[in-house]
């Protein structure tokens, strides 16, 4: 029969003084957690999994808070995102719900975050974003990123850039947003990653697919998480990989 796994880790990395990245897998949330041996958790391959990562806007107030908000909103709408419409209409709410909640406290102001995640169903997966955040398919055919990326291009010889254009929150009274959405037809052996930055700043794309290749599952997350901490660690390192499987 066949099934979802998903292993996951969410670590400060070796700079930041906290986490303020945020994770959800099916119903389960990790919020500000410290972990570096990843949790696998199964799932049968039927209802609507939703699998997502939030990363607080550093340099603002409150990301943590904001992060949390998204990915607890989000594992409870997530059995019924069973459209692109209910994907896009689900980030939206979020974002309402960052700014309504930044509306009843001056301290949280400008708080937001990113978001990128994937909904599994039986035979297709939603990628979704906003921000910085990534979406990676990894499947037998290669590693590419199936997410948009909410910044400028970079300019020749420049590694990374600081500005993100669309964010949930972030500014001042409310702002909309324009999820990306992508349907991706699913088979068994199908990988997916989904990321924060935190990951994919430090580690080259073809590092991440290299260590894709030679690992999978637990040891996978571990190995990708290495990677970013050899890397120097600078930001918070949240990820999930998803692989569709068949008992």
């Amino acid at each position: 029969m066949p099934y979802v796994a998903v292993s996951a880790l969410s670590h400060p990395g070796l700079v930041r003084a906290r986490n303020e990245d945020s994770l959800a897998v099916g119903p389960w949330t990790l919020c500000g957690t410290v972990t570096e041996n990843p949790q696998t958790l199964l799932f049968p391959l039927g209802t609507p999994l939703l699998v997502a990562v939030a990363d607080g806007l550093g340099g603002q107030p409150a990301g943590d808070v904001a992060s949390a908000l998204v990915v607890r909103r989000l594992a409870s709408l997530g059995p019924s995102l069973d459209t692109e419409e209910a994907v896009r209409d689900a980030v939206n709410v979020c974002n309402r719900a960052v700014h309504a909640a930044a509306d009843t406290n001056p301290d949280l102001v400008t708080m937001g975050t990113t978001v990128a995640g994937a909904v599994v169903l039986p035979e297709s997966l939603f990628a979704f974003n906003v921000g910085d955040s990534r979406v990676y398919d990894a499947t037998r055919d290669g590693f590419r990123e199936v997410s948009v990326d909410d910044n400028p291009p970079l300019a020749p010889g420049q590694r990374t850039t600081p500005i993100v254009t669309q964010t949930l929150g972030g500014t001042p009274g409310f702002s909309a947003v324009t999820p990306h959405v992508a349907t991706i037809g699913l088979s068994v052996g199908d990988r997916y990653l989904i990321c924060s930055d935190g990951l994919t700043d430090p580690v080259p794309d073809d590092a991440l697919g290299e260590l894709l290749r030679v690992h999978d599952d637990g040891r996978a997350a571990f190995e990708l998480w290495k990677a970013a901490i050899d890397a120097g660690g600078p930001d918070n390192i949240t990820l999930a990989l998803v692989r569709i499987g068949d008992a």
